[in-house]
């Protein structure tokens, strides 16, 4: 069977955190889906086509890699897309907290066979959020190694 992963979220920026679940779920999965979420009530930095852009950048690198967006439901996505694999990324304990109830509520709403994987993103990126990069960024210092180099050039601008 062909395993079909997708890893969602909404990417605002992209920083090498999730960076290391893409590329390690590229070795773990046939095809994977990055999925930019668009939602309108959350204030972003960049616009989703812009998001969308500079992942695609991002992971021009790996063959298996896509990336699409959608709004509305996981699951609703997931499902009518074929996807058997979701992964999500934990950083630590409160990350799981939140991550264990999402996946539950997903398992009833997912079709049959559809199963959340969790990847514990590498010690040395656990740190980083999207939202303390913009911080950082916002405040003049420096995010390098924190987000790949073609986001770090946009942020500068």
């Amino acid at each position: 069977m062909q395993t079909k992963a997708l890893y969602s979220g909404s990417f605002d920026p992209l920083t090498m955190g999730h960076m290391n679940i893409i590329r390690r779920a590229s070795r773990l999965y046939d095809e994977v889906t990055v999925g930019v979420i668009d939602n309108p009530q959350k204030k972003t930095m960049f616009a989703l086509e812009e998001r969308k852009e500079m992942i695609s950048e991002a992971v021009k690198d790996l063959d298996n890699v896509r990336v699409d967006h959608f709004a509305g439901l996981l699951a609703d996505y997931v499902n009518s897309n074929g996807y058997n694999v979701v992964v999500r990324g934990l950083r630590g304990t409160t990350d799981f907290d939140y991550e264990i109830q999402m996946a539950q509520m997903n398992a009833r709403l997912f079709n049959e066979n559809v199963e959340t994987v969790f990847l514990m993103t590498d010690p040395r990126y656990s740190f980083i959020s999207s939202s303390m990069v913009k911080e950082v960024n916002s405040l003049g210092g420096s995010i390098e190694g924190l987000v790949p180099d073609e986001i770090m050039k946009r942020m500068s601008k």
